[in-house]
């Protein structure tokens, strides 16, 4: 039996009262009926209530729940006033691009797909209700209903739309591509669906009366909009913790299986992501229930508390820091890849910033090595010409032991690898990984002549890649830079702090602490990150008791709000008498 203590289901408290969350159809539509009832006339107008969904929200069964539960006089759902799918499909071509990964960020709002004809034509049917209760749901719905008597908003987590992709069970926006491959829905979902819905999510969320947690088809919840802000405004008063989400791959190992007491399902877990706002949930506690929202919703209600007024400046509501897992330990080595050139991600793909990042060795194998940067006087085109024939011909594999160093990697060594550095970590690791955010921008090199789990080959972005390279990252200049970059900062009683990173590319500074008593921290009026790198339990306190005792434990990353200033971390209960350790990252506001 396993005895990890990784909290799989961390929460937010907002309330004892459990009754303010209602849970199941009947339970939900009688406090919609209420609130309808109450609801002002205005004359010679229909009563409207606007259900706004997020996409990949369930319409049908949303649709047959309502009229089961809630009798209106009309329904209308956005869809049906949409362009046709072919001209969305034409409408998303130019941002999609023809790349079967990568697209380029784009300014679609959610209003573009609605034939402007049809568009009228449902406006003039509410404007024909006058008198009468009509519901209006779909992605969209506060388009055609710009000021309803009632909003909810329906709310879907991200990790939970790419399961029903990968399930077959949704289609993109305004699409009838319910068969195709869902890394290709997945493509357009980051690329225009949730760019679009995010731009009206903005709008439509502060002033919801109501939102509908969706994620669970057969237990909706609903709670009111007032208790969705004040657990927003709870969560950004205090260090809190994202609900983590855990995936395989082809390369993927066991260690995290065992660390996060994971399900014996899959064959293994290669990824876990616990800081990706963009992607993770936030929970919400209601008593014993729980509504699950997603956490970019914090960053778009609160940036500057969260963010703190550099950051936000800087970022908007964009959360730029990026903490997860690649776990190789029993499984292969990564992708062999590397990053966008800051001007290659803007020129290509509209992207503000790259994704600069580094690994942090959890855990390691004594075979265990990181592959990082070019062998000094490596012929660079000879090396693109080896990518290409291990690619065309699987019984050529890359020679990489010709091109790329190979640098040994034990626990808690720390590796920078800002953008252009050609890098991977090789089998028997455990990594954290801590990145800056644009999410997807990859350029896999070579994939070691293995199929996904789909039994496919993987797709490989040499072109981009190559064009990416820096070739004066080689082993002399790497290992100055890049490997184990530690230096001493301060130290007290009972506790030392280290610099550990990152390069002066990047604009991420992390900062290890080594304690066996408490800690003191400081926020500097900017967001910041942390994971428990080592020790079994640790506790994080306010020392104006500004917000309640939070414990944290091996492993788990935690958020702590620019707005939080100062708060103390100590070792806590079985790790007491122990060494531990925590990396920080934060975003860097001056040179």
């Amino acid at each position: 039996m396993r005895s990890s203590n990784y909290d799989k289901f961390p929460y937010v408290s907002v309330s004892a009262q459990a009754e303010a969350c209602h849970i199941g159809w009947p339970a939900i539509t009688e406090v919609l009926r209420a609130a309808l009832e109450a609801a002002p006339l205005v004359p010679d107008s229909p009563l409207v209530l606007a259900v706004e969904c997020y996409p990949g929200t369930d319409l049908k069964l949303l649709q047959q729940q309502l009229e089961s539960n809630l009798p209106a006089d009309q329904y209308l759902v956005a869809d049906d006033y949409f362009r046709s799918p072919a001209e969305i499909d034409q409408l998303v071509a130019g941002p999609l691009t023809d790349d079967p990964v990568f697209g380029r960020l784009n300014g679609l709002t959610v209003a573009d797909f609605f034939d402007p004809a049809r568009l009228r034509q449902a406006q003039q049917t509410l404007a024909a209700a006058a008198g009468k209760l009509v519901v209006v749901l779909g992605t969209g719905a506060t388009i055609l209903c710009p000021t309803p008597a009632l909003t909810v908003y329906a709310d879907l987590a991200r990790w939970e739309i790419q399961l029903r992709q990968r399930r077959g069970e949704i289609a993109n926006l305004g699409s009838d591509n319910f068969t195709e491959k869902p890394s290709l829905k997945y493509k357009r979902a980051f690329f225009v669906d949730w760019r679009a819905a995010d731009r009206l999510k903005k709008q439509v969320l502060p002033r919801a009366d109501f939102l509908l947690d969706t994620n669970n088809p057969t237990e909706p919840k609903l709670i009111r909009g007032a208790d969705l802000r004040a657990g927003l405004a709870a969560a950004v008063r205090r260090p809190f913790r994202v609900v983590p989400f855990f995936d395989p791959g082809p390369w993927g190992g066991q260690w995290l299986r065992e660390v996060c007491d994971l399900p014996d399902g899959p064959a293994n877990y290669a990824w876990g992501f616990d800081c990706v706002p963009e992607e993770n949930s936030l929970l919400l506690g209601f008593g014993e229930a729980r509504v699950e929202i997603p956490s970019i919703n914090l960053v778009f209600a609160h940036p500057r508390e969260l963010l703190g007024e550099a950051v936000h400046g800087r970022f908007g509501t964009e959360f730029p820091i990026r903490f997860d897992f690649l776990d190789t330990m029993g499984g292969g080595n990564l992708s062999l890849q590397v990053h966008p050139l800051t001007e290659y991600a803007q020129d290509q793909f509209g992207l503000a910033y790259t994704q600069d990042e580094s690994y942090y060795m959890l855990a390691a194998e004594p075979d265990a090595v990181v592959y990082l940067g070019l062998k000094e006087n490596a012929d660079v085109p000879a090396m693109v010409a080896d990518l290409q024939r291990a690619q065309d011909d699987s019984t050529a594999p890359f020679p990489a032991d010709k091109y790329i160093n190979e640098f040994p990697a034990r626990a808690h060594d720390h590796f920078l690898i800002p953008a252009g550095t050609i890098h991977c970590s090789g089998a028997n690791s455990m990594v954290l990984e801590i990145s800056a955010t644009p999410y997807i921008f990859t350029f896999k090199l070579w994939d070691w002549a293995r199929m996904g789990l789909d039994g496919r080959p993987r797709p490989i972005h040499l072109t981009h890649g190559a064009a990416n390279i820096a070739s004066d990252r080689t082993t002399s200049w790497v290992s100055q830079h890049l490997v184990n970059r530690v230096e001493p900062v301060t130290s007290g009683s009972g506790w030392r702090e280290e610099r550990t990173g990152l390069h002066e590319r990047e604009f991420i500074e992390t900062r290890r602490h080594w304690f066996t008593d408490v800690v003191p921290h400081h926020t500097q009026g900017g967001v910041q990150v942390l994971n428990l790198v080592q020790g079994k339990e640790a506790i994080v306190e306010s020392p104006s008791q500004a917000f309640e005792p939070f414990v944290v434990h091996y492993a788990e990353t935690f958020i702590v709000p620019a707005g939080v200033g100062a708060y103390t971390i100590r070792p806590h209960g079985p790790a007491v008498g122990t060494e531990c350790a925590t990396l920080k990252a934060y975003v860097r506001t001056q040179a």
